[in-house]
């Protein structure tokens, strides 16, 4: 009788499956893998599916596998990949190590901490020097222990890696005008080409020299646990190619991954750390090139699950958000390396420049810095507190407004000095204040995009006549403010891009997302 694989999760999914009865079960999946964590274990089991580049459809080859994720992942790991454990069918049902005939494999694992996983870390911003140095020295380490031979080298040869990353070329092309641009494919592209053409030398004596390991693979912050000192799990047991490679390659997957979380100044520290821990000299000349490589396959890997009939549709759009700015990424790595912006969101009130700023902020995963907050903390005001002030009285004269506009300006380039992104939201109705601000931003090296934020006045009128009578906003904009602003604002005389939000801001974030990443 075979047992289909919705059956076994379904039993896996019921405490009465497991030796010690825990108190609750959780299924998490990927496209590979079913997940199930209960409070102190994980059993992991692989789905029956062929990619390809990967191939679990027999119950022996996941056996395999499941062995083969037990044994490489404890390399990098201690104490965390426990054993192989059998699901079996018999008397009681379905259940893992229980009597019976043996239906499927589970790698069992114990539980990691998840707040002190390396991705919830960098969101709580408790990543501190020591921790993400810590990591460097702890990955050019475990390189240094790492296998190599004759046939894990060849894998490093400048025509693998070209047949690997024309294979990107090729396998995105349709999706330029989507998710990336015709001028950021054109540019990777010839990019790639050229630096594997350029230095087929420094490839070649890579290879030589033994820098081509039986590494990870894919090292990034979602595998790694700071806990019983630094454990890094989940390596590509299925696929030797992408685990044959460059340790540079290795490494730049995680300096990648910080900068797209947009910490920058973790990604040189890692990066300055694991080339000091290592002594690899030369390999730091193709950092970038590994870099680009790493964000382009990622932006691939969006693009990709963007097209999924199975992917709802928020989760397809988040895939078109990210693909872009991993492909922006690859651009930035192969133009020079990586630089922070600024986007300063302006316009008057009710014309949803706040909407618009966090919108941005989710999307590219940037702080925002808002001008209604930093007014009502200088004023010592709770930020519900509403101060409904007459135009340019109080908490809003033109003094106060110069302290606020004096911190915004300070906190924004205090980001962008750590090299740093950031998103400013603020009416800045007075041009010396935009002046001031791209003054500081540029005088950091900092790209300036300014957005000004305008909506039919019916719509503006609408949207603040609602927000009073609400009152459960920061901001204390009202109908009469806009119309005194009105006479007042000035203009961005900067290059700039405006933006009509009384359209959906799905549909603006993706605008401005293309301008900016494009």
């Amino acid at each position: 009788m075979k047992i289909e694989a919705t059956e076994i999760v379904s039993a896996l999914s019921r405490p009465a499956a497991y030796p010690d009865n825990p108190a609750d079960v959780e299924l998490r999946q990927t496209h590979i893998s079913y997940l199930f964590f209960t409070p102190n274990l994980v059993y992991k089991i692989k789905k029956p599916v062929n990619f390809g580049f990967l191939d679990f459809t027999t119950l022996e080859k996941r056996r395999f596998f499941c062995h083969q994720e037990i044994t490489l992942n404890r390399r990098m790991t201690n104490d965390v990949y426990l054993d192989v454990v059998p699901i079996s069918i018999g008397k009681n049902g379905i259940t893992v190590s229980g009597e019976g005939k043996t239906i499927e494999y589970a790698v069992k694992m114990r539980r990691l901490p998840e707040e002190r996983m390396l991705s919830t870390m960098i969101l709580e911003g408790t990543v501190s020097e020591d921790i993400i140095e810590g990591i460097g020295r702890f990955i050019a380490s475990s390189h240094k222990k790492a296998v190599s031979n004759e046939t894990i080298s060849s894998y490093g040869r400048p025509e693998a890696i070209g047949n690997s990353t024309e294979e990107n070329f090729k396998q995105t092309e349709r999706f330029i005008g989507r998710t990336i641009s015709k001028k950021q494919f054109d540019r990777i592209s010839s990019y790639t080409r050229e630096v594997l053409a350029r230095r087929k030398r420094l490839f070649s004596e890579r290879v030589g020299h033994s820098f081509i390991r039986d590494l990870h693979g894919d090292i990034h912050s979602e595998h790694i646990c700071v806990t019983d000192g630094i454990q890094i799990f989940d390596c590509i047991e299925f696929n030797e190619r992408f685990r044959f490679i460059d340790v540079v390659s290795d490494m730049a997957f995680l300096a990648m991954d910080l900068d797209f979380y947009n910490r920058n100044d973790l990604s040189k520290d890692f990066s300055d750390t694991y080339f000091k821990s290592s002594g690899d000299e030369a390999g730091k000349r193709l950092f970038d090139f590994y870099s680009s490589y790493r964000a382009y396959v990622r932006g691939k890997v969006e693009s990709l699950k963007s097209e999924e009939a199975e992917v709802p549709d928020g989760e397809k759009m988040g895939s078109l958000i990210r693909a872009r700015r991993y492909f922006h990424l690859a651009y930035q790595y192969a133009t020079g390396g990586i630089s922070p912006f600024i986007v300063v969101v302006c316009g008057l009130a009710g014309t949803g420049k706040t909407t618009v700023a966090k919108g941005l902020s989710t999307a590219f995963g940037l702080p925002s810095i808002s001008s209604d907050i930093i007014r009502k903390e200088l004023a010592g005001i709770p930020l519900q507190e509403h101060r409904l002030e007459y135009f340019e009285e109080g908490i809003y004269s033109r003094a106060f407004t110069e302290r606020t506009y004096n911190r915004l300006i300070d906190e924004a380039s205090a980001y962008l000095r750590n090299d740093r992104s950031v998103v400013v939201d603020a009416t800045f109705s007075r041009k010396r204040h935009m002046e001031a601000i791209i003054s500081k931003a540029s005088g950091t090296g900092a790209t300036v995009h300014i957005v000004q934020c305008t909506a039919p006045e019916g719509t503006v009128e609408r949207r603040l006549r609602e927000r009073e009578e609400r009152g459960n906003t920061v901001s204390d904009g009202r109908w009469a403010i806009y119309l005194d602003q009105r006479k007042t604002y000035e203009e961005p005389k900067e290059p700039h891009l405006t933006v009509d939000t009384s359209k959906p801001l799905e549909e603006i974030v993706l605008q401005l997302l293309g301008e900016i990443f494009g």
